[in-house]
């Protein structure tokens, strides 16, 4: 994919609109005009795409108010949304050492996983992610990226070449403290270890090794991969390390394919991980560096020091010090890295001998951007652009910013310029070398916020989208006012009046619960990202309130930390902490695929009274707001309950001893209404008012 293109998909992920802005904004540059994604199809062959579109006729059927259709409660997961006492998740630890040969690109690493079983179920196999296999040229990914780009000409989740994938070494279990060499069979991604006795229940313990090796991929679906500059290579590493798939209350082992486009659901441990690369390298990874004394010069400790000490960007390796022997540790041959991280449900990072570095903190909390030189801002015939210089001071933002909804949990947050567009993982994020001003602000902004969902709140990304990236494009639009100002974006696709003719487009005419395999990438931005951020600010701007909407946020966040939530959990704890049925809201908006339209069809006069008729002509319900403008000068606002809808399309509001002169649907402007042309009736200029 070309790198315009990439940077295009960014905005569309972001916006999944057309974005467009005659000057530079608040941060330094207009965003790129009429953006627009690849197009195309592709089917998970999980049946979740057929059961969301029998859902959605479902509704069209029994109709919009019924109760939405989720698992009962069970002893794992309570009626109001919290788990129960009995719930209970695995835990799995890793310890790896690894080495990264620049020469051959080469991956070659060995791990110990700690497996413990907290089910009441006995395991006679263990599965784990083979994601690297992604890249063999006869991968199911390949063979959709295939077709996908024979749909649309370009596909983002991609990379596979000859000599892609793992090459699996050894694969033992550990039985009185001795390898036990064990059968085991690989499907693709997938790798199923046949043990020799079984896991036991409620607390069974399990150690495996495996030795595996790959080639990192130039263009890793976008996720991972090397981009050569000027001064070195940087290489990002993730989905690099064999993984043990999730076993819970729902489907038991969620042994799923990966095919690039779909993200990952994973369990959280404890991480040591060991990391021996050239000498001349810098290495940024999730969690805390062990042994600073051993791979950082005695001035770059004592710059780290005080950058954990400064709310303002402190240089650790400076430009000029790029690839100069005299700014690295003194001696011959590979440094090891080491690097722990605890209650994390993954292990990422990155190096390069190109890096600059630098850091700052919010409270206690080391914030740390890696780039090469060719990420730097520039000028030009334009007011000058910023560029990674900015990055750690927009990740500070992020943390603090946040954090109001729950502290940040972790000790260290980094962002690492390189091939991948947008890429999150446990204390590390990857965003694009060429993202500039409000772009960067963007992406890492979205990617930090990736900490809180799906690090934080260990959430299926494999199936439900959603439930991370609609969230994080919901909080986007709040850090972003917060940092440059209510007209920093004015295409923020969260506001309801930009994105709602995309809600009746019949290309993107899928339930939001449509599982991200079997979406388009024009689909997947709009449903993953757009639609789901939307109806949330909706949530909380129109139909529960700030307040009451961001106690049970967080309280959702709180039950759910560090744990594995279903939509029904999300869904319950909103409607337990507001006191609200919000079947409707669920139903119109996450488990159907319509639209909304509200109309004034009809106002009638007659002997001094008025009569006005106003239908809902969409799919979706909303509660309404309508100002009625009276012949004497008088007006009049009204919110009529989304609960006018339960008995039909069509409702009639009737004034006695008054004329209606106008008559002015949602006249804030805050719905998503797809057709505003039957909005307003009658004569007169009509404006949008502040309040009503």
């Amino acid at each position: 994919m070309k790198p315009t293109t990439r940077l295009a998909f960014l905005f569309v992920a972001l916006a999944a609109l057309s974005i467009s802005t005659a000057a530079p904004d608040a941060l330094g540059q207009a965003p790129p005009d009429s953006l627009q994604p690849a197009a195309g199809s592709v089917s998970a062959g999980e049946g979740q795409a057929e059961e969301a579109a029998e859902a959605a006729e479902k509704l069209a059927a029994d109709g919009i108010f019924r109760p939405v259709d989720v698992p009962s409660p069970s002893e794992f997961r309570t009626a109001s949304g919290a788990p129960n006492a009995s719930y209970w998740q695995q835990a799995v630890s890793y310890e790896i050492k690894v080495s990264l040969d620049p020469e051959t690109h080469r991956i070659t690493g060995s791990e110990k996983v700690t497996y413990t079983n907290n089910s009441p179920d006995s395991l006679s196999s263990i599965w784990l992610q083979l994601d690297q296999n992604l890249f063999r040229p006869d991968s199911h990914g390949a063979e959709r990226a295939a077709r996908m780009e024979e749909e649309a000409g370009d596909v983002r989740f991609q990379g596979m070449f000859e000599g892609g994938g793992y090459d699996i070494e050894r694969v033992a279990v550990i039985r009185d403290e001795v390898p036990l060499d064990v059968p085991y069979e690989i499907d693709g991604t997938m790798m199923e270890i046949q043990l020799d006795r079984p896991v036991q229940p409620v607390g069974g313990e399990l150690e495996i090794e495996v030795d595996f090796s790959f080639t990192i991929p130039e263009s890793g679906a976008d996720r991972m991969g090397r981009l050569k500059v000027r001064k070195g290579t940087v290489y990002e590493l993730a989905q690099w390390y064999p993984r043990v798939f999730v076993y819970d209350d729902v489907n038991g082992w969620n042994a799923m394919p990966y095919l690039g486009q779909g993200e990952f659901y994973l369990e959280f441990g404890d991480f040591d991980v060991e990391i021996t690369v050239p000498r001349d390298f810098v290495v940024a990874a999730t969690g805390e560096l062990q042994n600073p004394e051993e791979v950082l010069t005695a001035d770059q400790q004592q710059r780290l020091e005080l950058a954990s000490r400064s709310s303002v960007t402190v240089p650790i390796v400076e430009k000029d010090h790029v690839g100069k022997e005299e700014y690295r540790p003194i001696g011959t041959g590979p440094l090891t890295w080491k690097f722990r991280a605890e209650d994390v449900r993954d292990f990422a990072w990155a190096g390069s001998k190109a890096f600059i570095w630098d850091a700052g903190s919010w409270d206690g909390i080391l914030a740390m951007s890696f780039y090469p030189q060719e990420g730097l801002g520039a000028g030009g015939r334009g007011p000058p652009i910023p560029g990674w210089e900015m990055s750690t001071e927009y990740v500070l933002h992020a943390l603090e910013f946040y954090s109001e909804w729950y502290r940040y949990p972790y000790p260290v947050a980094i962002n690492v310029a390189g091939t991948a567009l947008g890429m999150e993982y446990p204390m590390i994020v990857f965003c694009s070398v060429e993202a500039r001003g409000l772009g960067l602000f963007l992406v890492t902004d979205h990617e930090i916020a990736h900490t809180w969902f799906p690090m934080l709140v260990g959430s299926d990304e494999r199936r439900y989208a959603w439930m991370d990236e609609g969230f994080n494009t919901f909080m986007n639009h709040y850090s972003l006012t917060d940092y440059g100002g209510a007209d920093a974006w004015p295409a923020d696709p969260v506001l309801p009046r930009n994105s709602a003719r995309l809600t009746r487009s019949e290309d993107l005419a899928e339930p939001i619960m449509t599982a991200p395999d079997d979406l388009s990438e024009d689909q997947l931005g709009f449903l993953g990202y757009t639609k789901p951020g939307m109806v949330l600010y909706l949530l909380r701007e129109y139909v529960l309130g700030p307040d009451v909407f961001d106690a049970g946020f967080t309280m959702y966040i709180e039950r759910w930390a560090y744990k594995h939530p279903q939509p029904a959990d999300f869904f319950r704890t909103m409607e337990d902490a507001s006191g609200e049925d919000l079947d409707w809201y669920w139903n119109s908006w996450f488990y159907g695929n319509g639209y909304l339209d509200q109309a004034v069809t009809d106002v009638t006069r007659q002997d001094g009274n008025s009569t006005v008729t106003i239908r809902n002509r969409g799919d979706a319900v909303m509660p309404m707001e309508v100002r009625f403008v009276f012949r004497d000068g008088t007006d009049e606002c009204r919110r009529l309950p989304v609960d006018i809808w339960r008995d039909g399309d069509t409702y009639t509001v009737e004034f006695e001893g008054k004329n209606v002169r106008t008559v002015h649907i949602d006249p804030r402007g805050m719905l998503p209404d797809a057709n505003r042309s039957n909005n307003v009736h009658g004569r007169g200029v009509v404006t949008r008012v502040a309040e009503c």
